[in-house]
């Protein structure tokens, strides 16, 4: 979802952005409360809002996507920044943050953001999706770092030696076990 007071900008920047990669698929909106009905309606994998808006900054618009869309990445793609803003939009929580240039660059340069905070939204999602299968299996798991390190331990696997899952994290995986069976399943 792009969102962008000025319709022509808005429109050249989905054009570009779908003939640059033929996964996006891109809806503008010319206001920040269209830009909330639209993600009422509709399920988006990125918001990219203007900041100098009338009625609501991007800032605000941003709050307001973060009162229901907590995790959606969202890109702050404004002409009029400043270090300002910049700060502004970190501290209240943006993805990323580019000023607008002239030329196409600016465009593959937004293209690449897009793609990249799309991708990490995902693996961060696939992972947290994981941890909670994980987290409901009946079987003990856990994950061993290259140190022998403990990086996860479900319920099921802490409960088998009388654990709470984070006194284990951590901790080496042989703390569990006496020394002959230790240097056996080594």
């Amino acid at each position: 979802l792009h969102v962008d007071d000025d319709r022509g900008l808005a429109e050249a920047t989905a054009a570009y952005l779908e003939q640059h990669d033929e996964r996006f698929e891109v809806d503008t909106a010319t206001s920040a409360s269209d830009g909330i009905d639209r993600l009422a309606q509709t399920e988006y994998d990125c918001v990219v809002s203007d900041y100098d808006m009338p009625r609501q900054n991007g800032i605000e618009f941003l709050q307001a996507v973060r009162d229901d869309h907590p995790d959606l990445p969202f890109i702050l793609y404004t002409g009029k920044g400043s270090e300002a803003v910049a700060s502004e939009a970190i501290s209240s929580g943006v993805t990323d943050y580019l000023q607008k240039a002239t030329g196409t660059g600016q465009y593959e340069l937004l293209a690449n953001r897009i793609s990249n905070a799309v991708g990490q939204h995902r693996a961060k999602r696939r992972a947290e999706l994981s941890h909670q299968a994980m987290d409901t299996a009946n079987e003990g798991l856990s994950l061993v770092r290259a140190d022998g390190t403990f990086s996860y331990v479900n319920p099921a696997f802490a409960g088998l030696f009388e654990y709470d899952p984070g006194e284990l994290v951590g901790e080496h995986w042989m703390v569990l076990y006496h020394n002959e069976e230790a240097e056996r399943l080594e």
